[in-house]
This record gives structure tokens, sequence and C-alpha cells, in this order.
């Protein structure tokens, strides 16, 4: 089995509708018979925790066992590390500015030009975890002062990317 190569993009945009913004995005991804998945680059810990999610999303999707219906929700849970829908969906797009890690697997020729029409696509350095944001991903994935100190500050971004892989454990 084989894992589909994406292109990752990253953008910022405001969304007034979830709704019509993804309508909009679904008519692009049909149009280009692919898949787009927007991920909140604030609740993630760079572009290596969209590549693992992703990663582990077709691996569930090819084997028959997803726990969404569609292979972007899948992503999205496996970024969340969790089962819940609607945990996961925060970790999407949301109403008023987004940044975005903007996912496209397969790529496409003309989807990213077809993009442009919703998002802005910017080339910013997104990698940093300073300390409101490593905060911030401790509350969401449940990661522990204890297990800091025990890795320390610079694998931070280990401790995130184990929450992704630990999703399988619990299924």
């Amino acid at each position: 089995m084989t894992e589909p190569a994406c292109d990752i993009y990253q953008a910022v945009f405001e969304v007034a509708d979830n709704v019509s913004f993804l309508e909009g995005i679904r008519e692009i991804a049909d149009e280009h018979q692919t898949h787009i998945t927007f991920f909140d680059a604030d609740r993630l810990a760079g572009r290596d925790h969209v590549e693992m999610a992703l990663r582990h999303a077709w691996r569930s999707w090819t084997a028959g066992d997803p726990i969404a219906n569609s292979i972007e929700m899948e992503a999205l849970l496996y970024a969340a590390g969790t089962r819940q829908c609607q945990v996961a969906a925060s970790f999407g797009i949301h109403p008023g500015m987004n940044r975005s890690y903007v996912a496209v697997c397969p790529p496409a020729p003309g989807t990213r030009e077809r993009l442009a029409s919703f998002v802005t696509f910017v080339d910013e350095d997104w990698e940093g975890i300073g300390p409101a944001k490593r905060s911030r991903l401790a509350d969401l994935f449940d990661i522990t002062p204890e297990e800091i100190q025990v890795v320390g500050v610079d694998r931070f971004r280990e401790l995130v990317l184990e929450r992704v892989a630990l999703l399988d454990v619990y299924r």
C-alpha cells in the first residue's frame, strides 16, 4: 500500500460561514478529483503534525477501517488525536480569521489556482512552538508538565505527534 502524495500549503483567510466555505472547497475538490483538508495551524505542532495525520488517515481509510465517513474528517481526527468528530472539527476551519495548512491529496494541477479565490497563500515560518502555543497544545493533547519535564521543551513536538499515533491504539 502506497500513501498518496499531498501538496501542503500555508494559507490565511476569513470565513464568514463554515458551510458556505466548505461547499466552495468541495466543489474545487470534486472538479479536480482530489481531497482538500484544512488544518488549523494554531492547533498543530507544525507541518510534521499534518503529514502524520494524513499518513495515518490514509492507512485507516485504505485498510477499510476508518472512524469517519470522509478522508478529510479522518485526517482531522488523527490531527486531533481523538475519535470524536466534534472535537476534530475544531482542528479544521472556524468562523473569522484562519491560519491553515491546506492539504491537497493527491496533488492536482490547477487546484492551488482555484483555491486562491478562497485563501491567500503565505510563505511564513509556522514551525515554532513558543510558550503560549506550547501551553495551548498541552491542554488540547493532555500533555502533563511531568511529561514535558521528562523529554524537555525541545522535544515537545514529539509528545504531540505521539498523541496522533496513539489514536490507532485507542481505536
